[in-house]
Order: structure tokens, then sequence, then C-alpha cells
């Protein structure tokens, strides 16, 4: 039985933060990767998914040996991001267009998950080491694709 106060508490809340980050960069990337025409630019959104899906498996395997599923983005905020993706794609479906919102969504993601290393400071160094990967991931792919804003 884990602590879910402790470090163990903290590990296992930052990991849920990891998953539910890791879940919403996945819709993010297969809601706009069909509409991308450079195919440099759909190669790095494909390996990027990649990477987030192993970092996914990780930590799955770590949650489960805290007796713990995981989390699910929150549904009014893959709502709006669905929404906020379909609207631009609509008027302006363009690789710029798609480029802007991947990099928002990735923003976003090295803030919220920053923030979540900063709060969760008791957790393993296994989690934190994942959710460095992670951003790290995320920041990579921001930098990669400001050749098509």
């Amino acid at each position: 039985m884990t602590d879910r106060n402790g470090a163990d508490g903290d590990t296992v809340k930052l990991l849920k933060e990891c998953d539910s980050g890791i879940k919403m960069g996945i819709g993010a990337i297969d809601d706009i990767i069909d509409d991308v025409k450079n195919t440099e630019f759909r190669d790095l959104l494909s390996d990027s998914k990649n990477e987030h899906e192993k970092l996914k498996d990780e930590i799955l395997v770590l949650l489960n040996e805290h007796n713990d599923e995981g989390k699910n983005p929150n549904p009014m905020s893959k709502g709006m991001s669905w929404i906020k993706t379909n609207m631009k794609m609509a008027v302006d479906g363009n690789d710029h267009t798609a480029a802007d919102l991947i990099t928002d969504g990735c923003n976003m993601g090295v803030k919220s998950l920053s923030r979540y290393l900063n709060q969760y400071k008791s957790a393993d160094e296994k989690s934190r080491d994942i959710t460095s990967r992670l951003v790290k991931i995320e920041d990579r792919l921001a930098t990669d694709i400001r050749q098509f804003l």
C-alpha cells in the first residue's frame, strides 16, 4: 500500500499529470496530422507522437506499481482544444496554422509540467526524470516546427 500524502503521493500525482498531458499531446497531434501537407512537418509530428507513446507506456508501468490507473485530460480542456483546432483549421487550414496550434500546445505543456515538477518536489527520481524528458520532447517539437510558422 502506498502513502498518498508523502513522497509516494507526490510521485503518483506527478505521474498522473504526465499521463494526462501526454494524452492531450497525442490527441492534438492526431487532430492535426492529416491536415499537414509538408512531409518533413508530418514526420516531426509522427516522431513526437511515437516518443509520447513510449513515455506513456513507461508512465503506465509506474502507475501500475502504485496501483493507480492514471488520469485523462480534463474533458472541458480537451473539448475546447478540439474546437479551437477545428475552427482555426477550417478557416485557414495550412501548415502555418497547424504549426501555430501545436506550438501553443507544446508551450502550455512545458509550462504545466514545469509547474508540476516544482509542486511535487517529493516525487521520486523516476517520475521526475520522465517529466523532464517529456518537457524536452515538447520543447524540441516546438523548436523543430518553428520553420513552419
